[in-house]
């Protein structure tokens, strides 16, 4: 099951720009560093962006990130970028960004879909971090973090809250649905919020790491109560889970990423997009 993770994605390719990556430390905290180097948050920079430059964060592909980044700045990825002319995007860019390269140093390396709640005491904000396998076990790390921020390693981090974790919670009423979303001021949160995040989630897994605006398919509760627990079964090592979520994604059309997505990008963007 891991070679699949070694493998770029459609996603996750580089194409030409493979020789970049290439180019990155071998140090994780290192090639962390250099991703933030490249990429800058559409939000959490306190900047302000519109028009074109807002428009970057539905970029989608690495290959079309690196394109835009060379653009302005041909060269190396280390060489420092200014923070407002970087790359604009989300922690699903940062983390498919660090995936890329780790896979492109035959490193098993994915997506992860879940909630931080490390950014508030009362919210757990939408996040995606990468999880790669070290030899021994996966692990967590979160790229879009500057580390001198917070009191754990960004590199192994211990909190994060899977989609699978969420849902499962909410539904024996552990958790408080209405406190994970997109934003405390912002209507996306909740029962739903949650259902998708699952959807999300296992898309992530099979290597499809959509953007989190990206909208195809539909299930049910009964349908994400059974994808949580392979998602979770799968996480504890369970190889048989693994195989039967990988078949399931495969199989069915309603949780398959296919050709097209509805895409209600916080650009203003909202339309279908083929991918």
């Amino acid at each position: 099951m891991l070679q699949r993770y070694r493998e770029q994605s459609r996603f996750s390719d580089p194409g030409p720009f493979g020789d970049l990556l290439d180019g990155l430390p071998d140090g994780l905290p290192e090639l962390m560093a250099t991703v933030r180097n490249v990429v800058v948050h559409y939000r959490a920079s306190g900047i302000a962006f519109d028009g074109s430059r807002l428009a970057e964060i539905d970029s989608r592909w690495v290959s079309r990130m690196l394109e835009r980044d060379q653009e302005r700045f041909p060269g190396p990825l280390a060489a420092q970028r200014p923070v407002a002319e970087r790359v604009l995007g989300c922690c699903r860019d940062f983390t498919l960004l660090t995936v890329a390269a780790l896979r492109q140093r035959q490193v098993p390396a994915r997506s992860r879909v879940g909630f931080s709640p490390y950014f508030a005491d009362d919210w757990n904000y939408d996040h995606v971090v990468a999880e790669y396998w070290n030899g021994r076990r996966w692990v967590l790390a979160d790229a879009q973090l500057e580390p001198e921020d917070y009191p754990f390693d960004t590199a192994d981090v211990p909190q994060f809250i899977t989609a699978a974790q969420a849902w499962t919670a909410h539904r024996r009423g552990l958790i408080d649905a209405d406190r994970y979303g997109v934003d405390p001021a912002l209507p996306f949160r909740g029962h739903q919020f949650l259902l998708d995040s699952v959807l999300l989630e296992v898309a992530h897994r099979q290597c499809d790491e959509a953007l989190l605006w990206d909208q195809w398919g539909a299930i049910t509760d009964r349908t994400a109560d059974e994808l949580a627990e392979l998602l979770l079964s799968a996480d504890r090592g369970d190889l048989d889970a693994e195989r039967t979520l990988a078949k399931r994604y495969e199989t069915d059309p309603s949780l398959r990423l296919a050709n097209r997505v509805h895409c209600m990008s916080p650009s203003g963007f909202d339309g279908w997009v083929s991918i």
